[in-house]
């Protein structure tokens, strides 16, 4: 039930984005610099399975991203020595990237944490554009001040939760295999397969929550200014103690962030539709940039905004 408290954090925390719209903006750019860099792996696989196991490097690169990756382990499967090698490089370029994710968001979240601490009730109707722009912390000096403050906590926090993800994976891997194994011996193949598609929807409801936590955890440790251990430490008597609220805000973002993907996804097929047109392909284009740009930065400002709305009721957890 969207109560009247989880209205007024979501409000609090979409218009404290709002009106640092800066960070939204730096964030997109972390993240599709991080997409960026997950492409050069994918390109270099490509060829690289094309001069050692045949084939052409088209029919690896009219695949999706994910699609040549899965494509180019298989293919490298029976030489152990260059899939090592492959690896170990697309290991490095992932928490290379992923480094560079947590020290911009290291700014981000002591940006996002200040306006929303100083910010007035912005979120009591009237609403009025100058009372919202006083939540406006944003400055260069002050995103720089946050990364140069926290970067080293972000990192380590940040690996931390890259080593959950591996963990859960390896753990689902394992336990499909398990789980076909045992199906087979029972002559249940169907079975297998659903009881896989369970288990991956189980994966995804745990790295959800997962996130839930880590942000939290970032939010904290800003909001503190403590080590990680500190933040992780306070973390669960607060959770605790606002868990309404929290969990009211969670599950309200997730369904706005499905609604979203949705959305994203049925435009995003019809103008692929379009886009088979000779013609009218070539003037969709700029659509097209304009949709990706537009479908970014939503998801970008629906994050910021679950961000203060978590910041404002972990400052109220605080002081209560």
């Amino acid at each position: 039930m969207l109560t009247d408290a989880i209205k007024a954090v979501l409000k609090r925390g979409a218009l404290v984005a709002a009106a640092n719209w800066q960070v939204v903006v730096i964030q997109f750019v972390a993240e599709s610099a991080f997409k960026g860099l997950l492409v050069v792996p994918a390109l270099g696989a490509a060829f690289l399975v094309a001069l050692i196991v045949g084939g052409e490097v088209t029919d690896f690169l009219d695949r999706r991203l994910t699609g040549v990756l899965a494509a180019v382990v298989a293919a490298l499967h029976r030489h152990p020595g260059a899939l090592a090698g492959y690896l170990a490089g697309l290991l490095v370029v992932v928490v290379g990237g992923s480094v560079l994710m947590f020290v911009a968001k290291a700014g981000t979240v002591r940006v996002l944490v200040e306006a929303e601490r100083a910010a007035g009730p912005i979120e009591r109707p009237p609403l009025r554009a100058r009372e919202t722009w006083t939540a406006s912390r944003f400055t260069l000096e002050r995103f720089g001040e946050g990364i140069d403050r926290y970067k080293g906590r972000f990192v380590r926090l940040g690996l931390l939760l890259l080593a959950v993800y591996a963990a859960a994976g390896l753990a689902y891997l394992a336990g499909v295999a398990a789980l076909h194994r045992w199906t087979a011996a029972l002559g249940l193949p169907i079975a297998g397969s659903m009881l896989a598609a369970v288990t991956a929807l189980a994966l995804a409801a745990l790295i959800t929550v997962v996130n839930l936590f880590y942000l939290l955890a970032q939010i904290l440790v800003v909001a503190l200014d403590c080590g990680v251990r500190r933040a992780l430490g306070h973390l669960t008597p607060l959770v605790r103690r606002e868990w309404r609220l929290l969990g009211g805000v969670f599950l309200v973002m997730l369904v706005v962030v499905l609604l979203a993907t949705a959305a994203s996804i049925l435009a995003t097929g019809a103008l692929g539709f379009v886009g088979f047109v000779p013609v009218v392909g070539l003037a969709m284009l700029p659509l097209q940039l304009l949709a990706w740009l537009a479908r970014g930065l939503l998801f970008q400002f629906l994050g910021l905004t679950a961000l203060g709305a978590y910041a404002r009721v972990l400052r109220g957890a605080m002081h209560a």
